[in-house]
């Protein structure tokens, strides 16, 4: 009969660690109960497993894609029914996924007008065109390079 091995366990530094998460979100987590199942070792402290490690990373992402405690919530309670849940938790992270393109979109057109601006400005440094400003009458000349 073969024995299976034990279950590696993390304290909670080290689960801090793993997933790059601060020791007091970790703690509050817990205490909201976002990680079902917390073990405790011998001295009664919180113990993680490979298992813990994954979902607490989860809990990041989800945290990044926007989802506030509650929808965390919800989103675990889902996650516990099993698969008859997978439809709605898709709809769920679909709605955070349109968010986020969105976001993404606005990210990007920020980057190009900085993109574009520092262009302006290192042509102008170099002498390569007139500096023009629809801030300063004295440099502008009509055109939109303020």
């Amino acid at each position: 009969m073969a024995m299976t091995k034990p279950k590696k366990l993390y304290p909670m530094k080290e689960a801090c660690n793993q997933t790059g998460m601060a020791y007091e979100t970790l703690k509050y987590y817990c205490n909201t109960g976002l990680i079902p199942n917390v073990k405790r070792s011998a001295n009664n402290r919180r113990v993680f497993d490979e298992h813990d490690i994954a979902w607490i990373k989860s809990l990041t992402c989800l945290k990044k894609c926007g989802m506030t405690i509650e929808e965390m919530k919800q989103y675990l309670a889902y996650c516990l029914q099993g698969p008859s849940s997978i439809p709605i938790r898709k709809v769920m992270l679909r709605r955070k996924l349109a968010i986020l393109e969105e976001k993404k979109k606005e990210i990007q057109e920020s980057i190009d007008y900085i993109g574009w601006k520092q262009n302006f400005y290192d042509e102008v440094l170099a002498g390569k065109r007139p500096y023009v400003s629809d801030l300063l009458p004295e440099y502008n000349d009509d055109a939109d390079n303020t």
